[in-house]
């Protein structure tokens, strides 16, 4: 289930705090305190005083004046320091089974930021919904925004989404953006490809467009991930509408789908549907609802997905070329009025997921961990929710067998999940004051 920043229903939150969680077959059950200065009141009484006595308490007065305006110069400066350190590096400690966790604001001031990439030298790309990209420094500072960024069509789920660097990067510059296109007819997923010069985005050119593009606010997926073989897969949802939803099944749209395509566009020649006459050649997977999470796991290098459910029923996949995941026809959750839907949670020849949630957690954001910081975590699936919720898997191979729900009662709205060059893990949090985390172990 997807939620709007704002906490309004693009699809509602119906559910309460318990969770049950599933897998194949199986059921898993610092603050900060301004200074305090004490201010100096020196006054002076002439009376009947002598001229040198009065000079001179003038003077003393004079003297205690700017001790005074010294020290509140100084208080201000020292409240505007520790009004920005309990800002931007304000932090928090949560214990999990095998560490304390401290986390760590690492830049503020961001509106619904969406996704995060890491530059070579350690900055970070950042997307914001409205239609910015920018760069933050090591010190947590914003970049201007970037220039040459796409016109997004920033409503309801609509915006700027995903950004992931070229396996090239290093020598190339490039850089591929997704986003929510109006166009004739409506609006649909956008991908683009671009050169980063400085702070401006160069040579943009449009490598793939959802077809067909219809009137919808939500839905638009759009999570972007390159494999071994240097091959793009688009993560896409089904547009949300009712009319709309059954197409997940139509592969002659892209609705629900997972594209995989050549970097410079066109569908890769070993796509699973390239020769199915009426299919759409860049398909990969289909029957998927809203993919909003997409990692690449570690060893194997298969495509891993978290995709939103409806009331319930979000899911974790292990995606297959050709395989259909089953939306709107089998799903583990209800629709929002309780109906249900499709023909119920398996079905011969459809895909079951590896995990998934009932209620729903609003899945986004999914990274495998493969640092040292975190070392007992090794190999383990980490995935965002939107509703306030880091949740940790174990695999035993490619089967759920472990989870740990991290962060209880941070109540910020994880939207991406990454693990960055120094191991340690980076959330943002999806609001209009929105923010990157880091999250450290501490020794007990």
């Amino acid at each position: 289930m997807d939620i709007s920043a704002d906490g309004s229903a693009h699809d509602r939150d119906t559910h309460g705090p318990a969770f049950r969680t599933f897998q194949r077959g199986s059921m898993s059950t610092s603050s900060f305190k301004g200074p305090s200065s004490d201010s100096e009141n020196a006054g002076c009484a002439a009376g009947h005083a002598s001229l040198s006595e009065i000079q001179f308490s003038m003077a003393q007065g004079a003297q205690a004046l700017r001790r005074r305006s010294r020290l509140l110069s100084a208080a201000l400066a020292s409240l505007v320091l520790t009004a920005s350190l309990s800002t931007v590096q304000a932090q928090e400690r949560f214990k999990s089974e095998a560490y304390d966790i401290e986390v760590t604001q690492v830049a503020q001031g961001l509106e619904n930021p969406w996704s995060l990439a890491f530059l070579p030298d350690g900055r970070m790309l950042v997307t914001e919904r409205p239609g910015r990209l920018r760069i933050i420094d090591a010190q947590g500072a914003l970049s201007a925004p970037i220039e040459g960024v796409p016109t997004v069509e920033a409503k309801g789920q609509g915006g700027l989404l995903d950004v992931v660097l070229a396996p090239d990067f290093a020598t190339s510059q490039q850089l591929f953006l997704s986003f929510a296109e109006a166009r004739d007819g409506g609006n649909g997923t956008t991908v683009v490809r671009a050169r980063l010069n400085g702070l401006k985005l160069e040579d943009v050119t449009v490598i793939f467009r959802q077809q067909p593009a219809v009137d919808s606010p939500g839905h638009f997926g759009s999570r972007l991930v390159f494999d071994r073989d240097g091959a793009l897969f688009i993560t896409l949802g089904e547009r949300q509408a009712k009319h709309f939803t059954i197409r997940a099944q139509d592969l002659e749209t892209h609705f629900g789908k997972v594209v995989r395509i050549k970097p410079e566009g066109g569908a890769r020649d070993d796509n699973p549907f390239l020769l199915v006459p009426g299919a759409q050649p860049e398909i990969y997977s289909y029957g998927h609802r809203n993919v909003q999470g997409a990692a690449l796991h570690p060893q194997t290098g298969e495509l891993w997905v978290t995709e939103h459910g409806p009331r319930g029923g979000d899911e974790l996949n292990l995606v297959k070329p050709g395989a259909n995941y089953g939306w709107p026809l089998v799903t583990y959750g209800v629709a929002y009025n309780g109906d249900v839907i499709g023909v119920g949670q398996e079905r011969v020849g459809i895909e079951p997921p590896q995990h998934y949630w009932v209620p729903s957690i609003a899945t986004s954001g999914l990274a495998f961990y493969s640092g040292e910081p975190f070392a007992e975590w090794q190999g383990n699936v980490f995935s965002g929710g939107l509703y306030g919720v880091l949740m940790r898997l174990e695999l035993d191979g490619n089967a759920v067998v472990k989870e740990e729900r991290l962060l209880d009662g941070i109540k910020k709205r994880i939207r991406d999940v990454r693990v960055g060059p120094d191991g340690l893990i980076y959330l943002l949090t999806d609001n209009r004051r929105g923010e990157v985390l880091r999250l450290a172990p501490v020794t007990r």
